[in-house]
């Protein structure tokens, strides 16, 4: 059984690659371009920008599965994306696109409706985690919310800097979630240094847990 490749991107995007198949979520303005290539398909969790980008977009010409919110913003701002996009409230469209695309190499299911409140004043935005599973590995990316899974998962992507998210909440999400494996995404936002406070919360609480959790470099493989 082949097993998957994890590839940590810029912000808040991993690429997932299983059996020469490839999938990235969340290609963003501040990923690198070379996340995208050779892309067999794109998830987006949300309509901000750092989680999607239209020249992104443009360098693949693969299918972007997507919630309705962000696939309304897609075709406002991009109408020539919009033939690609797949709205995953038609669940026997996604599932039948996905197994298309992905030959059985990896499986996706949304989970979660809503953005993390920034501020109670702000309107509510609408946002889709994804569980990916593949060669026995399962990864949850709650794109921008703390939203339990409802599944044990091998591999959680952690938020660890944002406007609507305090230390203790990441920490505790990841030790709700219990995934033997915590990688850190959402980290532009922070500087070195409140990044660097960030990991230390996680090494002190995690792995008393036996959990592990790591913070890559762009490009860098789980």
């Amino acid at each position: 059984m082949a097993r998957v490749r994890i590839t940590k991107f810029g912000h808040a995007c991993v690429r997932i690659e299983r059996d020469a198949r490839a999938l990235v979520i969340d290609p963003g303005n501040q990923t690198e371009p070379e996340a995208v290539d050779g892309a067999h398909g794109v998830l987006v969790t949300h309509e901000h920008a750092d989680h999607w980008d239209a020249e992104l977009l443009r360098r693949t010409d693969a299918p972007i599965f997507t919630i309705g919110a962000v696939a309304d913003e897609l075709v406002r701002q991009a109408p020539d994306l919009a033939e690609r996009i797949v709205r995953i409230e038609q669940p026997a469209d996604l599932g039948a696109r996905f197994e298309q695309v992905f030959e059985g190499a990896l499986s996706v299911r949304a989970v979660g409706v809503q953005h993390a409140v920034i501020h109670p004043e702000f309107p509510a935005l609408a946002n889709s985690g994804y569980l990916v599973t593949g060669g026995g590995t399962t990864l949850f990316h709650p794109g921008d919310s703390l939203t339990h899974p409802g599944v044990g998962v091998d591999v959680l992507c952690v938020p660890v800097s944002a406007p609507w998210l305090k230390a203790s909440e990441a920490v505790d999400f990841a030790r709700t979630v219990r995934a033997p494996r915590n990688l850190a995404i959402h980290d532009r936002v922070y500087s070195e240094f409140g990044l660097g406070i960030m990991d230390g919360h996680f090494a002190r609480f995690l792995p008393a847990l036996g959990l592990d959790y790591v913070r890559l470099t762009e490009g860098a493989d789980l």
